[in-house]
């Protein structure tokens, strides 16, 4: 295996339309597969932690479907898993561009803000969804203790550094999940430099009968988020 090829055997879900993933844009939805967080009930189990269950998308698929369909639409989403995490990123995602000439939006949970800095630098992604899961001290419950509170709080105040640099390339949402109390929402807004908002999610109970109903809900691969949901994308 080539190793300029590598990131891309993690592709391993396509959603050829949707209408939620950015929000006033019509872009198809490209999964990544492996995650650096346990959130408990992570709707998309297998691509952040067992990838291995679900076919590599052959990469010449991949740009001949967006070869194919560019023209219909207003852009990519690149989520996961979390990108962030893949190898040769920047190739998948330069590749991307060049094959469809669209802008691409890539989500992320934010805890790895030096990859982020890394392709908004190189002008890969044009738009970022962050995910901000609640308060700072409960990141561990809330990340299957994926992250400490102080690492969540280090990580996370340099994306908002990013994001105030670049105030057009960011927005931030929450999922309501059962753990988090008004007063915790409250406390994330803090967090956001000024000038940005917090979209709320609605929390979608996850189908999965070993899941824990204590984190974010997120959707199954190739189904549409839930129409409540469109606004703030997965």
């Amino acid at each position: 295996m080539k190793i300029e090829s590598a990131g891309w055997n993690y592709v391993r879900g396509l959603e050829p339309l949707s209408l939620c993933d950015w929000p006033g844009k019509t872009t198809c939805v490209i999964f990544l597969g492996g995650c650096n967080l346990y959130c408990p009930t992570c709707h998309n189990f297998d691509m952040a932690w067992h990838m291995e269950k679900l076919p590599v998308l052959p990469r010449a698929d991949i740009k001949s479907f967006l070869r194919n369909r560019a023209k219909w639409l207003d852009g990519v989403t690149i989520t996961g898993g979390e990108p962030a995490t893949v190898p040769n990123l920047g190739e998948i995602l330069l590749e991307i561009r060049n094959v469809s000439k669209l802008p691409i939006k890539m989500d992320s949970n934010g805890m790895l803000p030096e990859i982020l800095e890394d392709i908004l630098q190189q002008g890969l992604v044009e738009k970022f969804a962050i995910d901000v899961k609640g308060p700072y001290e409960k990141y561990p419950a809330l990340t299957g203790h994926g992250v400490t509170a102080e690492t969540a709080q280090k990580n996370l105040e340099r994306v908002f550094e990013l994001a105030k640099a670049n105030p057009d390339a960011f927005y931030f949402r929450l999922t309501k999940v059962p753990i988090l109390t008004d007063d915790d929402v409250e406390i994330a807004k803090g967090y956001l430099p000024d000038g940005f908002d917090l979209t709320i999610q609605k929390y979608i109970p996850p189908r999965r009968e070993h899941a824990h109903a204590d984190n974010e809900a997120g959707r199954p691969v190739g189904n549409m988020v839930d129409e409540a949901s469109c606004t703030g994308g997965i």
